[in-house]
């Protein structure tokens, strides 16, 4: 019995390594644009991501799902056609029990996905479905009519935290990384993620200045640690071609990082297919940003979905990158970065590299939706735009990568 306990052990405090997602939502009256943002930046031991678009429920959706799992069973993060939105990050603090259970949180958001429009409906949702939901997690929601709030979700009970109420989140801001502030407060996990992100929120919702580019490049690549303050920018190496490792454990991003997405929901009165779902799928520090808009004709760009291999091809080259930023493949090399080949005095690091490709496809991004808030509606530029982000993408890492 002792070693079955033991390796319960072990295994939950496996889980703790790799399910350790930083997230956040923000009320449109407090960003620069006036519209709702969903924001998670996911870690797990499944690296493989690719975005899947659904059509099995009440309304159409896309979200982010696990390559292994083909037919999309669980999703990880996304939004609907009602633009409705939603996400979560693992709380390990609110359940008595923390291992030996199914977890189904994957598969209460591909159900709210398929049939919730509003904060409302997901409050209906998690009260009607059967208990205990299995689920230990900080559901992060987002819809159309400017709602955006957190629910602390157990087994058996759920408590609200809206970024609309002053008296909860006085700066329109929440952020969560791994725990639930309503739940035993002793079994808090993620706390120096939170130490890091919470004043980064804090500063720039003072100067307005939070944004979808504030959260893809400010956060989810925030090289100071939350815990020792140590900033990875102080110790840059001067040449990009020799190897320098620092201890990277516990950062923002981390080894175990998959994917981002940050959702930008609309204003009062703007069609809800305006809603945008930025992506990057693995690595932030390998990985470039691209917007999806979920459509009819299921028109998306082809390297965020899977190929005949069941991976996307994005993801495969941030995983090829990757290797070059932690080499050590023995013992606990996944906790020792080499800075040198991310950033370097040279400007040759990788993350210095991807800035101008992911300048020129946010910039263009913008210019598209621009042209498409003018006019209400979406249209055949969409084509357009995803033909040239592939294009684009795949001569910009094979010209400055090498990646075949």
């Amino acid at each position: 019995m002792k070693h079955i306990q033991f390796i319960f052990f072990l295994l939950f405090a496996f889980s703790l390594q790799i399910s350790a997602c930083t997230t956040a939502i923000i009320s449109g009256n407090y960003t620069a644009d006036g519209r709702p943002l969903l924001y998670k930046h996911r870690d797990t031991g499944s690296l493989q991501n690719k975005l899947m678009a659904f059509s099995d429920g009440k309304y159409d959706y896309i979200g982010l799902v696990n390559s292994k799992d083909k037919t999309g069973k669980e999703v990880w993060g996304g939004y609907n056609s009602a633009g409705f939105a939603i996400m979560n990050s693992a709380s390990y603090n609110l359940n008595l029990e923390e291992v030996g259970k199914e977890e189904r949180e994957g598969i209460v958001m591909k159900l709210a996905l398929q049939r919730c429009a509003t904060l409302a409906d997901f409050e209906r949702l998690l009260d009607s479905l059967p208990k205990p939901l299995y689920v230990n997690a900080n559901f992060g929601v987002i819809d159309a009519n400017g709602g955006a709030a957190y629910y602390e979700t157990g087994d058996f009970r759920y408590k609200k935290y809206d970024a609309n109420d002053s008296s909860v989140a006085p700066m329109g801001y929440i952020v969560r990384t791994n725990y639930s502030f309503s739940g035993d407060r002793n079994r808090d996990k993620g706390l120096s993620r939170y130490q890091a992100a919470e004043p980064l929120f804090a500063q720039a919702a003072q100067v307005d200045a939070i944004s979808y580019r504030f959260l893809l490049r400010d956060v989810s690549r925030y090289l100071t640690h939350g815990m020792t303050e140590t900033n990875l920018y102080d110790q840059m190496p001067q040449n990009a071609d020799k190897r320098v490792f620092v201890a990277f454990r516990d950062y923002i991003p981390r080894y175990s990082t998959s994917s981002v997405i940050v959702v930008q929901g609309v204003k009062e009165g703007e069609s809800v297919y305006l809603t945008t779902m930025w992506t990057i799928l693995g690595s932030p520090l390998t990985a470039v940003a691209i917007p999806v808009w979920l459509n009819k004709d299921n028109t998306y760009p082809e390297i965020l979905m899977a190929d005949e291999t069941g991976n996307a091809k994005l993801c495969d080259w941030s995983l090829t990158l990757k290797k070059q930023l932690f080499p050590i493949s023995r013992g606990e090399g996944n906790d020792y970065l080499n800075l040198a080949a991310l950033i370097s005095s040279d400007g040759k690091g990788i993350l210095q590299r991807l800035k101008p490709i992911e300048d020129k496809i946010l910039d263009n991004a913008e210019i598209v939706l621009d042209a498409w808030r003018s006019s209400q509606r979406t249209n055949a530029s969409q084509v357009d735009f995803c033909d040239w982000v592939d294009k684009f993408v795949t001569a910009s890492y094979q010209q400055q990568f090498s990646i075949p």
